[in-house]
């Protein structure tokens, strides 16, 4: 009994935690964001899909066990999109996002920044969400180049103008103490980096809200194409990117205030930038899955709230879209 409650009977496309907790999706996610899948051959991964659509079509081989079976879906899920059936490049899957990630908020966190150096990590940081936001969009609906520059090009330009207007703002702030000012200025990558986090998933998934995003019934049909619900995967999305820099932002520079007067540290300087670096990645590797895990990746919404055509095309009283991440 306890060995089946550890691993549930599998389920094709069904995830193996319940959806409906946050718990259950935190360990969904953290399933799905698990580094070691960055090293999967593509012989493994072809292995896991021959398998997968083995069970699709009624053929599990035998001797092969239910957690076997969680395994080969949980790499398929962290490599390929679930809407395109295309492998998601290393650097931008949900898996990457720390390990590729962490150097740029280190990055962005060292302090003393100057103006350019601010523009620069601020330029890298955006580039690279703007390109792990496309790669995990709803792409039900075909996506232009020019809407994707249009969101590279928004959110790097908000990022930069608000991270060197509070830099400047900070450095006009005469009557506080060099201490606070330090503080508050190792906190300025924060509202910059989360107001830009908002631009950039709004206009690089822009077109999903002038195309609608697709809308599926109780047997994974396609109802029809919702602007509704992408307005909904959008803001729920956006939502959880100013929620994952929250910490990352605001725990280091504060913990880090601390340990620099430790004596130690004062001592050995050059521990500085290691000690940084690891609670950094620490802090974001904790985030990450917090974050994603505030809704579930197959959202639910009740035709009621939809629009009239696609309350007639169906008798389900709920409808389920891919949110995106």
């Amino acid at each position: 009994m306890a060995e089946s409650a550890a691993c549930p009977a599998f389920q094709l496309g069904r995830p193996r935690y319940e959806q409906g907790s946050f718990l259950g999706r935190l360990r969904h996610f953290v399933d799905i964001i698990d580094p070691s899948t960055l090293f999967v051959s593509e012989k493994q991964l072809k292995e896991c899909m021959k398998l997968l659509d083995d069970c699709k079509h009624g053929e599990r081989p035998p001797g092969v066990s239910d957690l076997q079976l969680w395994e080969a879906q949980k790499i398929k899920q962290a490599i390929i999109h679930p809407d395109t059936g295309e492998k998601i490049f290393m650097p931008f899957r949900m898996s990457g996002y720390v390990p590729f990630g962490t150097p740029i908020v280190i990055g962005l966190l060292l302090p003393n920044q100057t103006v350019v150096s601010t523009i620069i990590w601020q330029w890298l940081n955006q580039s690279h969400n703007a390109c792990v936001n496309y790669a995990n969009r709803n792409a039900t609906k075909p996506t232009p180049a020019s809407k994707f520059l249009q969101g590279y090009v928004g959110a790097v330009t908000s990022a930069v103008s608000i991270a060197v207007g509070l830099n400047v703002l900070i450095q006009k702030a005469n009557k506080l103490s060099p201490a606070t000012r330090m503080i508050i200025k190792r906190l300025v990558p924060f509202p910059a980096v989360a107001s830009a986090n908002i631009c950039n998933v709004g206009l690089m998934r822009h077109n999903e809200l002038s195309e609608g995003i697709d809308v599926l019934d109780d047997n994974g049909n396609v109802v029809g194409s919702s602007k509704i619900a992408a307005r909904h995967a959008i803001t729920e999305t956006a939502f959880t990117r100013v929620v994952l820099p929250m910490p990352i932002f605001v725990l280091p520079p504060i913990i880090m205030s601390y340990l620099e007067k430790l004596r130690f540290l004062q001592s050995h300087r050059r521990l500085l930038l290691p000690v940084h670096s690891l609670v950094c990645l620490v802090t974001f590797g904790l985030s990450l899955p917090v974050a994603i895990s505030l809704f579930p990746q197959m959202s639910q919404i009740d035709v009621s709230c939809l629009e009239p055509e696609i309350a007639m095309a169906t008798d389900c009283k709920v409808v389920t879209y891919n949110k995106g991440l």
